[in-house]
């Protein structure tokens, strides 16, 4: 790192949990976000901040003006614009030393397990169940790790998916038929809130990518903004999930 890095993170670089190396690792990792809607806008603005050397930004959607009230990394003069390169150009000013990556298209199984395979972690800020049954699927098949947000009304949700063996993922906790899913456009969500979830997802891929403290591997954090809550909730593999599961 040369002097200038030195310094924009040096209050991570403080850290003996970080220190010089983990920063060093940060920088030459890669991060897929799935999804650049309320979730992935505050995981995307901290992930760049933090010095994540590379962000590969996938969504197919434009900005509308219904998203500004939560969606922090677009501004009200892109409305109209795909969000991936809406959230590239806000990511750049804020650290033009991340390489940046936006697929403006959805990403087909084949596509999808390439990005999958070149990341070392994966961010699932998606909306909706096939997404992400579709991003799991990859990243049990690549043993990616993957973290999972969710958030509508005043209530959100984190978790992280190691994808080992031994370890649960996405599908051991929601089976085919029960993706009946409301969604922020048919209830609502209090903005920060999202806020609230991205950033924790942030904190767990960094926490991945340094290989530091007790992620959220096999548990599933739930958030009641209202009731000023936090459970954690503990998951277990299933051996008859249709992804990780044990054949026969």
């Amino acid at each position: 790192m040369n002097d200038e890095q030195l310094l924009r993170y040096s209050r991570q670089i403080m850290l003996p949990q970080v220190d010089v190396q983990g920063q060093q690792r940060l920088l030459d990792s890669t991060a897929l976000i799935v999804g650049m809607g309320g979730l992935g806008a505050p995981t995307a603005m901290y992930l760049a901040a933090a010095g994540i050397g590379h962000l590969v930004l996938a969504d197919f959607d434009t900005v509308d003006l219904s998203n500004l009230q939560r969606q922090i990394v677009h501004r009200t003069q892109d409305i109209g614009r795909p969000k991936v390169v809406s959230a590239r150009d806000t990511l750049a000013s804020l650290n033009p030393e991340v390489r940046l990556t936006a697929i403006d298209s959805r990403l087909d199984n084949a596509r999808l397990a390439t990005q999958v395979h070149e990341a070392d972690v994966v961010l699932d800020c998606s909306d909706n169940f096939a997404t992400r049954f579709a991003v799991n699927a990859a990243c049990v098949a690549t043993q990616t790790p993957l973290v999972s947000g969710a958030a509508i009304r005043m209530e959100g949700q984190v978790g992280v998916f190691a994808n080992r063996a031994d370890s649960p993922c996405y599908r051991c906790l929601y089976r085919e038929g029960e993706d009946v899913q409301l969604t922020c456009s048919e209830t609502g969500v209090l903005a920060p809130v999202v806020g609230v979830i991205g950033s924790v997802q942030a904190v767990e891929a960094i926490k991945v990518l340094l290989g530091i403290g007790a992620p959220l591997d096999g548990r599933l954090l739930i958030y009641d903004a209202l009731g000023a809550e936090w459970r954690a909730v503990m998951l277990r593999k299933d051996p008859g999930c249709p992804v990780c599961g044990t054949p026969g």
